[in-house]
């Protein structure tokens, strides 16, 4: 399995602004995490409140650890909120079950590390991700179907 670079993890970061730009978002914290789990990268826009950065790592970390996007862990948490619950006390609370966290791949579909974004609305921090992840010219779960 190979990893993310910090040249990569900077591009994704730096796409997820102008993506947040472009929709006019609340500013933006970014993690981006290696393959491993392990913070490569984490910025904060100005005015991105105190806890973002824990959210936006623990979105990222979440992915990573069931191998799915944080909106797929959401859903699941809707229809197996006791699974959810016992995964995240497992997970020693480093989990946050919403929009935000995507996988980042190569075009091989190998997970290359996972991005995690939090400042506004859940779906939009989505949105901002997938702009990150296409500025850097790599792929996730859903721009590969």
């Amino acid at each position: 399995m190979g990893s993310l670079t910090l040249e990569q993890a900077l591009s994704v970061i730096d796409g997820t602004f102008q993506a947040g730009s472009q929709t006019k978002s609340a500013p933006l914290t970014v993690a981006v995490l290696d393959s491993g789990g392990k913070l490569i990268s984490l910025q904060r826009q100005d005015g991105s409140s105190m806890m973002r950065p824990d959210i936006a790592i623990a979105k990222a970390w979440g992915a990573l650890a069931l191998g799915c996007s944080s909106r797929k862990l959401a859903q699941d948490a809707d229809n197996r909120p006791a699974f959810i619950s016992a995964v995240n006390v497992l997970a020693h609370g480093n989990m946050v079950p919403v929009p935000g966290g995507l996988l980042i791949r190569d075009s091989h579909k190998n997970i290359l590390g996972a991005v995690g974004v939090s400042g506004d609305l859940s779906d939009i921090d989505e949105s901002c991700a997938l702009g990150g992840i296409d500025h850097a010219q790599l792929y996730c779960d859903e721009s590969l179907s």
